[in-house]
């Protein structure tokens, strides 16, 4: 192997000028040491999962990169203004980033949940259900050399020391010189996600589901945040919230991935043999059932939530 085709080797957190052991953040902190204690985190595990994400070996690096990434932009939108002025840019190219990761882990879902319904079927409709299969591996492969090519970009090494200088110890912004309560914080992305429910008709788009998933996310990231600064008698309300958070991104995330599923199959029938439509055909309506499934819980699922988001501001 010549030196030029050897992988890209990621920064260490020292190199990026972060120190040698994460931050901590106690409750007393300010609230822009607890901001940057959380970028410090999850800059650090993305830079852990960067191999891993890389070599491809486990699907799980990527996911828990992109979980990393989604984090630091959630916190920065939410209170980027603690950290100073190069928050907003910062999570415009984290955003950048997330695109590119997000794109080969649809497929690894896609793939994943495929090669489980198929293993299912009858032993006559195992090779077209592989051919069905090699089909989207295909398709991973060329948006996971597009993921690569942009980790080995300058824009991506560029993003990296940004994050970083966020994380570290500098000039904070003007919010940071306001009281700033991370608790009292959770009330707005719990408005956001109540006034987007009130907001749906009684069965709603399927976007509006996804869109729906997406505030849930960033009241649980928010809340993940508000943890550390946490008071003893505040601790248990919050981890309550959290696990709801968790259930109701689990059954949209299942409704979002039936509906992408669905859609996928829908498109496979226009090209496929009639081997591999039939298959496809059968793993749509599997898909369709499962979409019906989340939609018949999902507001159980938010009731959850918002007694829970409720209670803790009480």
């Amino acid at each position: 192997m010549t030196t030029g085709s050897l992988p890209r080797r990621p920064p260490t957190p020292a190199e990026l000028g972060l120190p040698d052991a994460p931050v901590e953040a106690r409750p007393a902190d300010p609230a822009a040491h607890h901001v940057r204690a959380k970028l410090d985190r999850e800059i650090r595990a993305l830079l852990a999962y960067e191999p891993g994400t890389r070599s491809g070996v486990d699907p799980e690096d990527l996911h828990q990169m992109r979980v990393a990434l989604r984090r630091m932009r959630s916190v920065l939108k939410l209170s980027g203004e603690l950290v100073g002025d190069g928050a907003e840019p910062v999570r415009a190219e984290l955003g950048w980033l997330g695109q590119s990761l997000g794109e080969v882990r649809d497929f690894d879902v896609l793939i994943g949940h495929l090669r489980e319904v198929i293993a299912d079927f009858e032993v006559r409709d195992q090779a077209p259900g592989r051919r069905l299969v090699s089909k989207f591996v295909s398709e991973r492969t060329a948006a996971k050399r597009r993921l690569t090519r942009a980790l080995s970009s300058a824009r991506y090494s560029t993003l990296l020391r940004e994050v970083s200088l966020l994380a570290r110890d500098g000039s904070p912004g003007a919010a940071a010189e306001k009281p700033h309560d991370l608790i009292a914080g959770l009330a707005k992305p719990h408005r956001k996600l109540a006034k987007a429910v009130r907001a749906l008709p009684a069965d709603p788009p399927d976007d509006d589901l996804h869109a729906l998933r997406i505030h849930g996310k960033k009241l649980r990231y928010a809340a993940e945040l508000a943890q550390t600064s946490a008071k003893k008698k505040q601790v248990a309300r919050i981890k309550k919230l959290l696990k709801a958070t968790k259930d109701f991104q689990t059954v949209l995330g299942d409704h979002q991935d039936a509906v992408l599923a669905a859609e996928r199959m829908r498109t496979v029938l226009e090209v496929a043999d009639a081997e591999v439509g039939f298959v496809a055909g059968r793993i749509a309506e599997r898909e369709l059932g499962r979409r019906a499934e989340a939609r018949a819980t999902w507001r159980d699922s938010w009731a959850a939530v918002d007694a829970a988001a409720q209670a803790l501001h009480a």
